[in-house]
């Protein structure tokens, strides 16, 4: 990659936070081989206790401190996106920000904004062939964070993906899982179409049977098959060249409407977690 196009990039985006420069640079389509092992569980379907946890959690407020760190990163992606423009995609976990370029050229009307907590990942120096898209950007914050931050700002993205989440397979791990976490009321208040992705089956099962409770938006998992030649994340490209199943649950989501008085951190309004 030229030098010239960091300057270009810095000079259109000077709000970005350098640790996140590499991600632009993918050294290999397949860095990831074939040598991925299925999951293996102690719990053979969804979780029997989820539904009530879930209805916890959406009776609840969460109030967990938002991170200092987190807040600046907010700042900073909401500058890019009003900058650039364009419906908002948000793709929740990214690691080395190749879902977040490849949903970029797929839609190039929308801004896409990567998000992972991890500065190992995104500092990576990982190389591919062609040249980046201009819309979209990648930063380092807490998702659960950031989740809280958007709905207190009343953003809504019209796009929203968790492709690959680590899937927390054991069976006392439910409350680690995305769906089973206090946050998730607040994910499915921000509205749009959800996408989840993994190669478990049962935590697609669980996540679609969390937005069907959650929403009231019936939502099923599905067998994904998706293209070998053009996987959306080195996740993706690992599982698909070692022969796992691919699963995934969609659903289009409404958006309520917070209050003008929400507080960053606390959800604004109580979900009631449908029988």
């Amino acid at each position: 990659m030229p030098a010239a196009w960091y300057g270009w990039y810095y000079l259109r985006y000077p709000y970005r936070v350098p640790a996140c420069a590499g991600t632009f640079l993918f050294r290999d389509a397949s860095v990831m081989r074939a040598n991925s092992r299925p999951v293996t569980s102690n719990q053979t379907g969804p979780h029997e206790q989820r539904h009530a946890i879930v209805r916890k959690h959406a009776q609840s407020t969460f109030l967990k401190p938002l991170s200092p760190a987190s807040c600046a990163a907010f700042t900073l992606a909401m500058a890019a996106w009003r900058q650039a423009g364009g419906s908002l995609i948000l793709d929740a976990g990214c690691g080395v920000g190749m879902s977040t370029r490849r949903l970029a050229v797929h839609h190039p009307g929308s801004f896409v904004i990567g998000v992972d907590q991890s500065a190992d990942r995104l500092q990576r120096d990982v190389r591919w062939p062609g040249t980046p898209p201009r819309n979209f950007v990648t930063v380092r914050a807490d998702l659960v964070d950031f989740w809280r931050l958007m709905l207190a700002e009343g953003v809504h993205p019209e796009k929203h993906y968790l492709l690959y989440p680590n899937p927390w397979p054991k069976k006392d791990q439910l409350g680690r899982r995305w769906h089973g976490h206090p946050v998730f009321p607040a994910v499915v208040a921000l509205g749009g179409q959800v996408e989840c992705r993994s190669n478990w089956q049962t935590y697609v099962e669980e996540f679609a049977l969390t937005l069907t409770q959650l929403s009231g938006v019936a939502t099923r998992a599905e067998r994904y098959d998706a293209d070998p030649a053009t996987p959306l994340t080195p996740f993706e490209e690992k599982y698909l060249m070692s022969g796992h199943a691919l699963w995934r649950c969609r659903a289009a989501l409404p958006a309520p409407v917070p209050p003008s008085s929400a507080t960053p951190g606390v959800i604004p309004f109580p979900l009631s977690a449908r029988d």
